[in-house]
């Protein structure tokens, strides 16, 4: 390798010539190589036999473009490539073992032959040889690198070798290094192709250096992989020897240390139940008598140290004071006088058992799952907290809206990977407390998938009878839930699953009146977002009754008060915007400019209709989210004695409506209708087609609108009804009395005729709306008709 770079060759003359071709996969053949080929393709095979025949034995040897093709074409091989002698042939079962020796470059011009086998037209190529100098420089840096290689370890071809180490031309030196490192096939083709000798030292040189580099990179790797797995062995066993030395401490009476010592001295500390401890303590020693390297070992830790976080022993004593309790729910709610009442028997009970010294096994059977359910916006999920405040305990908020997997409250089992324990026994390690005010959020919307039933799941969890000895899958022991207050949250209670409802104690929330809403904005909402925007009291003038009336009636229509505090919200940045800009005095707040910051009143707070109509009844309806009045229409016309529903109506509604014309028919001679109904179509519509209505409370409404278009008699719009009709005119009670006569207030209702039997419910309803509308019983449709058409 040290001897000198021999002397250039003179140019040679472009010589043609028609040789058989054979095309190479994933390889590159460089002049002056010797190489071993395996042939299968039975063209090769011919072609290398004709070669044979041939004086010489000379073929030419290209490489394919894409090694996946089986007969490649003229545009399938790479154009230039070697001319090449077949030194030795070696037959085998299915293919040949050639050796050949590569001799020039040539440039294949066409195929004049495909079949048999290939056979081409060439052209030898002539090398570019720049100045000897350069030349030398250039071959002298390649043996330079080459030597590097050798040293690192690099192991070349032995004949490659023995012909580098005998002194060749720079051009063979180029060749001979550039089929011999690793290399993209597109990177040793380029190689073939160049001409210049002095750029294909050069690049030969960098292909070179390139695989010194990745050779010394994979030895680094290799050595910090062993370094690694040599510190892996050296730990385990400097543990197994720790582990050892601990349990010949622990026989002489002394403490070792570490995790596990940590752990044991957790467990004996822990006021867990002793049926419990003894089980953890099992657990412990398992753990201690494995590998930490086992896969199940750091399960087990986990599951430790899940156990040993819960709050054992750690209940929060309610010092029950109810005129302080009480101070606390007006101070954070104003109105549900009713939910407020019931939170106060609780507690009055809860002291009364206390002083009375009754027993845990006692206060266990008397527990009662309260279930707040109204409209949303009225305060369920706050007074929760209020709560929590009033009997001093901690707070946990959980949504189980659209839960599907049962898992999720009783937790998965240990046997499955990344396994964890459920909502509730997550929730008590967060609080630390073993008896806080736990809210479970949206019940009426729970899942049910493939994974189980989740609200069957809560069954034992909200059973006073059962939650005594709750079993979460991933705890797999019975723990003791029936200290917890707790409280469930829900818009629609028919969403409630029947079993679960069973269970819970129902306390409804109705919406708020527009009186209302404007003490709610004037005593907390205000305050609230005067804060939350930055803002100051000095910042605004004094906000008076009129402009809270006003937000209320013309900017918002909702049940409860989201909707309102959006709105002030809104207020309040347009007055930070205008401080930030450099006003300082205060903003004044008034009806004018309330209107100028909140644009064109968004709701006519007069929502009945507009002037008395033929065959247009008032009925009032309820939803999850609060009471709303509709508008009954009534169309008659020539036709075949038709009955036409439209509006998005439910089968029930269908029915009333049905019903209510069947009660129609029967007496039309009563009511003074002379139509003959066999020659006209009756259509009955309810506006805004796109939400879905239901149920039977607006029969009174449907048979007034009847009559009216029967009789072409007018109805007053003051005049709102709910009830359902039988078809012997009888009048039944209906549902959300109080919801539905608030929403006929708003809307500007002066008279609202209900069933007799709801005579019991007008206690419920606000003095302001019983101040402002007449109720009338009806006990029979009779007595509607008169109230209705009596002019």
């Amino acid at each position: 390798m040290d001897k000198k770079v021999s002397k250039q060759p003179t140019k040679a003359k472009k010589i043609l010539g028609v040789l058989p071709l054979i095309a190479v996969k994933n390889m590159v053949i460089f002049p002056s190589v010797e190489a071993s080929l395996f042939v299968g393709r039975a063209k090769s095979r011919l072609a290398i036999s004709n070669a044979c025949d041939r004086k010489g034995r000379q073929i030419v040897i290209c490489t394919q473009r894409d090694a996946k093709k089986e007969d490649p074409g003229f545009k399938d091989i790479y154009q230039k490539g070697v001319l090449a002698r077949v030194d030795h042939i070696l037959q085998t079962d299915n293919s040949l073992h050639v050796v050949i020796t590569a001799l020039s470059r040539v440039k294949i011009r066409k195929i004049v032959q495909k079949q048999p086998f290939l056979v081409t037209e060439f052209e030898h190529m002539e090398m570019i040889y720049e100045s000897s100098v350069e030349i030398q420089r250039s071959a002298e840096a390649l043996l330079s690198q080459l030597k590097k290689a050798f040293a690192s370890g690099r192991q070349f071809d032995l004949p490659a070798m023995m012909r580098l180490s005998t002194g060749i031309s720079s051009s063979d030196l180029a060749d001979q290094v550039s089929f011999s490192v690793s290399g993209k096939v597109e990177e040793k083709q380029k190689l073939l192709e160049t001409l210049s000798v002095s750029k294909r030292l050069k690049m030969a040189t960098e292909l070179l250096l390139r695989e010194v580099k990745v050779a010394d990179l994979e030895k680094q790797i290799e050595k910090k992989t062993q370094e690694k797995f040599d510190d892996h062995m050296k730990r385990n066993v400097l543990e197994e020897r720790k582990k050892q030395i601990d349990k010949e401490l622990k026989k002489l009476g002394k403490k070792g240390s570490g995790e596990m010592d940590e752990l044991e001295t957790k467990i004996n500390k822990s006021k867990m139940p002793i049926e419990i401890k003894k089980r953890i303590k099992k657990e412990h020693k398992r753990l201690e008598e494995m590998s930490p390297m086992a896969p199940e070992a750091s399960y087990i830790k986990t599951y430790l140290e899940i156990v040993l976080d819960l709050p054992w022993g750690k209940y929060k004593k309610s010092k029950v004071n109810l005129k302080k309790s009480k101070q606390i729910l007006d101070k954070d709610h104003f109105g549900i006088k009713e939910v407020k009442e019931r939170i106060l028997e609780y507690l009055a009970v809860m002291k009364l058992k206390n002083q009375n010294g009754f027993k845990k096994e006692d206060d266990k059977k008397m527990v009662n799952i309260l279930c707040f359910v109204g409209p949303p916006g009225v305060g369920k999920t706050s007074i929760g907290k209020s709560i929590a405040e009033a009997l001093d305990r901690k707070f946990v908020r959980s949504s189980v809206g659209g839960i599907k997997d049962e898992a999720e409250i009783r937790g998965h089992r240990r046997t499955y990977v990344g396994a964890m324990p459920g909502r509730i026994v997550k929730a008590l390690k967060n609080c630390q407390s073993m008896n806080p005010v736990f809210m479970l959020d949206e019940i009426d919307k729970l899942g049910d998938g493939y994974r189980g039933d989740p609200s069957a799941a809560l069954l034992e969890v909200l059973d006073p009878e059962q939650n005594v000895e709750f079993v979460d899958h991933y705890l797999d022991f019975a723990l003791d839930l029936s200290q917890i207050f707790f409280i469930l949250t829900a818009n629609d209670i028919s969403e409630i699953p029947g079993p679960l409802r069973d269970r819970i104690e129902i306390i409804n929330f109705s919406g708020y009146t527009v009186e209302e809403k404007i003490k709610i904005a004037q005593k907390y909402l205000v305050k609230k977002q005067l804060k939350a925007n930055g803002l100051k009291s000095k910042d605004i003038s004094r906000i008076d009754k009129t402009s809270h009336a006003l937000v209320v009636e013309k900017y918002t229509r909702e049940a409860g008060v989201r909707g309102l505090e959006r709105v002030w919200a809104s207020i309040f940045r347009k007055i930070a915007k205008k401080i930030v800009a450099g006003k300082k005095e205060a903003s004044k707040i008034n009806t004018k400019a309330i209107a100028k910051m909140l644009g064109p009143e968004k709701y006519s707070s007069q929502l009945r209709g507009k002037k008395d109509q033929v065959g247009v009844s008032t009925g009032l309806a309820w939803s999850p989210v609060g009471g709303s009045i509709l508008f009954i229409e009534v169309n008659i016309m020539k036709g075949q004695g038709e009955l036409i529903l439209t509006g998005t109506l439910g089968d029930v509604m269908k029915e009333s409506c049905q019903a209510a014309l069947s009660y129609v028919r029967s007496q039309a001679t009563k009511f003074g209708i002379k139509q003959d109904f066999s020659k006209i179509d009756i259509h009955i519509h309810v506006p805004e087609g796109a939400t879905p209505k239901d149920g039977p409370s607006a029969g009174g409404a449907i048979t007034t609108a009847l009559i009216s278009a029967l009789t072409g008699k007018k109805i007053d719009k003051q005049i709102g009804m709910t009830g359902e009709i039988t078809i012997r005119g009888n009048v039944l009670e209906i549902g959300g009395l109080k919801e539905k006569a608030i929403a006929g207030h708003r809307a500007g209702l002066k008279t609202i005729i209900i069933p007799k039997e709801n005579k019991k419910s007008l206690v419920k309803i606000p003095k302001e709306v019983k101040k402002d509308i007449e109720f009338v019983l009806a006990e029979t449709y009779d007595d509607i008709y008169k109230k209705v058409f009596a002019k």
